[in-house]
C-alpha cells in the first residue's frame, strides 16, 4: 500500500507531520450530565497530533460519551476544549466534520439500500450538470477500496455485504474525507484477523499522514500492537494516562475494573454427555456440506474469516435461510426447520451477530425485551401474568448483573454489555437445549466477557450444547471443546481443544487453492 498517496481527489485540510507532540485536542476539566446520571467527571486529556490515542474502559466507564462529545452529538456539561489551541464548542456534528473530525462506530452507521460508492460519497456527492456521476463516483470508490486491499465491490448495495464488510466501508469512507481527528470505535469486533491487519495498516498510514487516531477497543493485545498512548476512563473518570511502553495488560485491567482479573477466558471442566445435535451435509445459501455433533456438556466452536459461511450456516440451523441438501438430527431424531419457530419449539436459540439491529426491541423496556420468548408461557387464559413476568425479568436482571435503572428502562439507554446481556438472558428464561452464540462478546468489556464465559459453564451443566461463533481466535481457541475451520462457504477443518497452534487454523482459514499462506 502507498504510504502517502491521497486517498481521493476530494480536498484534505493540512496535516502535521506524523508523531508531532503539539495538541491537536485538549480537554479540560469536561463534565457530562445528564437527568441522574454524571456520565463525565472532570475529565482533562490531550491528543496530539499525529498519534494513536487508546482509550479503554469497561461498559459505562464514559467512553461513548466522549466520542459523542468530540463528534458534537452531545454538548459538554462544562469545562473546556480547545482545538489548536483555540476554544471551540463542539455544539453539533455539522461543526465537527468542519474541523475534520470523523468516527467510524462499533454498530455501522451507514445507509444500507445504497450502494457501497454511495455510501462513501454520501453529503460529498459529485454531479454535473444537476445530475450525480454516479459512474464517476464508482470507479473513485472503487480505486480507493483497492488501494487499501478491502476488495469489496463499489457498485454492489451495502446491505449485500456482510457486518464485518460494511465495517470496512465505514473506515474507508472515513478515511477519505480528510481528516484530521479520526475516531475508531471497536473497529475490528467484527473482523477477522486477515481484515484486521487490513485495517491496521490503514491505520498507521492515516498517522504517517499526520492525522491523529484515537482507538478504542476491548482488546487489549490491539491497544500494544497499534497506539502510542492509553487512557484508561472509569466510572466517568480519568483515572491513568500512559505511553503504551510504560504499562501493561495486567496493569490496564487493573485499572479499568480496580481489581485483578486471572483468568479473562474462563472455563471449567464439564463432562460431556449424549448426543444433542447431529448435521451431516447441510447445504443452504452461502455455504456447503457442513457436518458436524454437538454434546450436551460441549462448546464447538465455528472460526473463519469474514464470509467464510458461519453465519450462513447457523442461520440455516435456526430456520433463517432454507437449506438445499444434508439432515440435521435433534437428540436421535430427524427434524425439519422450516422457521426460526421450528427452531424454538425444537429447543434452538440464537444469540445474534447484532444485537441492536438483529437481537433487541432497542425502543422497548428491559423487562418486555427478556420476557419476549415466554408472553405464551405467561399468558396461559390470553391475558398475560404480570407477577410471573415481573419475577422472571428480575430474576435475569439479578443473576446477569444488567447495570440499568430499572426493568421499565429503555433497552437503547444501556449499554453495549448490558444489552448482550439481556439478549442472553432472555433465552435463558426460555430454556433451551441447544444455544448458538454468534460473536457473543462483541464490543464488552474483560469484565462482562468473564460473566459471559461463566454464563456458558452454567448452561454445560445444565446439560445445553453451545455453538460458538468468534473472529477473536483466541476466545474460540480457549473456550472451545471442538473447532470447525470454514473457508469460503466451506467446512475445510476439525480440531479437537488443543490439538493445533493459531497458526495452522489461521492458516486453514486464509488457505486458498490448496497452498497455505
Amino acid at each position: 500500500m502507498p504510504p502517502t498517496k491521497p486517498l481521493t481527489s476530494a480536498p484534505s485540510p493540512p496535516h502535521a507531520a506524523g508523531g508531532s507532540n503539539a495538541p491537536l485536542v485538549e480537554l479540560k476539566a469536561v463534565h457530562k450530565r445528564f437527568i441522574g446520571t454524571h456520565a463525565l467527571k472532570g475529565i482533562d486529556l490531550t491528543l496530539n497530533k499525529g498519534e494513536i490515542h487508546a482509550i479503554v474502559g469497561e461498559n459505562g466507564a464514559g467512553k461513548s460519551t466522549l466520542i459523542k462529545i468530540l463528534t458534537g452529538a452531545h454538548e459538554k456539561s462544562s469545562g473546556t476544549i480547545l482545538w489548536e489551541g483555540r476554544e471551540i464548542g463542539l455544539r453539533s456534528p455539522q461543526e465537527a466534520l468542519g474541523l475534520g473530525i470523523n468516527a467510524v462506530h462499533q454498530e455501522v452507521v451507514l445507509c444500507p439500500h445504497l450502494s457501497v460508492a454511495a455510501n462513501m460519497f454520501l453529503g460529498i456527492e459529485e454531479q454535473g450538470y444537476g445530475l450525480l456521476r454516479q459512474r464517476a463516483m464508482i470507479q473513485r470508490a472503487q480505486a480507493t477500496l483497492d488501494d487499501l486491499g478491502f476488495r469489496l465491490p463499489a457498485a454492489a448495495p451495502l446491505n449485500s455485504l456482510t457486518i464485518g464488510q460494511q465495517q470496512l466501508v465505514a473506515a474507508a469512507r472515513a478515511a477519505m474525507r480528510g481528516t484530521k481527528l479520526l475516531i475508531f470505535d471497536e473497529p475490528t469486533a467484527y473482523l477477522a484477523r486477515g481484515e484486521t491487519d487490513l485495517l491496521f495498516s490503514l491505520i498507521r498510514r492515516l498517522k504517517r499522514e499526520g492525522v491523529t487516531i484515537v482507538y478504542i477497543s476491548h482488546r487489549l493485545e490491539e491497544i500494544f500492537e497499534l497506539a502510542d498512548r492509553v487512557s484508561v476512563l472509569r466510572d466517568g473518570q480519568l483515572v491513568a494516562s500512559r505511553a503504551i511502553g510504560e504499562t501493561s495488560q495486567a496493569q490496564l485491567i487493573r485499572d479499568m475494573v480496580a481489581r485483578s482479573i486471572e483468568q479473562v477466558h474462563h472455563k471449567e471442566a464439564i463432562e460431556k454427555g449424549e448426543l444433542l445435535l447431529e448435521v451431516a451435509g447441510l447445504s443452504g445459501p452461502g455455504f456447503k456440506n457442513v457436518s458436524l455433533t454437538v454434546r450436551r456438556g460441549e462448546i464447538v466452536g465455528l472460526y473463519g474469516l469474514i464470509g467464510a459461511g458461519r453465519s450462513e450456516f447457523v442461520q440455516c440451523l435456526y430456520g433463517r435461510q432454507p437449506k438445499t441438501a444434508g439432515r440435521v438430527s435433534l437428540r436421535g431424531t430427524p427434524v425439519k426447520i422450516s422457521s426460526e419457530a421450528d427452531a424454538i419449539r425444537n429447543g434452538i436459540v440464537l444469540v445474534p451477530e447484532s444485537r441492536r439491529d438483529q437481537g433487541l426491541c432497542l425502543n422497548l423496556d428491559v423487562g418486555f425485551n427478556l420476557a419476549l420468548p415466554i408472553f405464551q408461557r405467561l399468558s396461559p387464559m390470553g391475558l398475560v401474568q404480570r407477577g410471573a413476568e415481573r419475577a422472571a425479568v428480575e430474576k435475569q436482571i439479578s443473576d446477569l448483573a444488567i447495570a440499568t435503572a430499572g426493568r421499565h428502562a429503555q433497552a437503547f439507554t444501556l449499554s453495549g454489555g448490558n444489552q448482550q446481556k439481556i439478549v442472553i438472558g432472555k433465552w435463558l428464561n426460555h430454556g433451551a437445549d441447544l444455544f448458538i452464540f454468534d460473536e457473543p462478546t462483541v464490543g464488552v468489556d474483560v469484565g462482562t466477557k468473564v460473566q459471559i464465559y461463566k454464563i456458558f459453564a452454567e448452561l454445560l451443566k445444565k446439560g445445553a450444547g453451545i455453538i460458538m461463533i468468534s473472529s477473536y481466535l483466541p476466545e474460540v481457541y480457549d473456550l472451545c471443546d471442538t473447532l470447525h475451520v470454514f473457508r469460503a462457504g466451506r467446512q475445510v477443518a476439525a480440531y479437537a481443544a488443543g490439538e493445533v497452534g493459531h497458526d495452522v487454523i489461521l492458516g486453514d482459514a486464509i488457505e486458498t487453492q490448496g497452498s497455505r499462506r
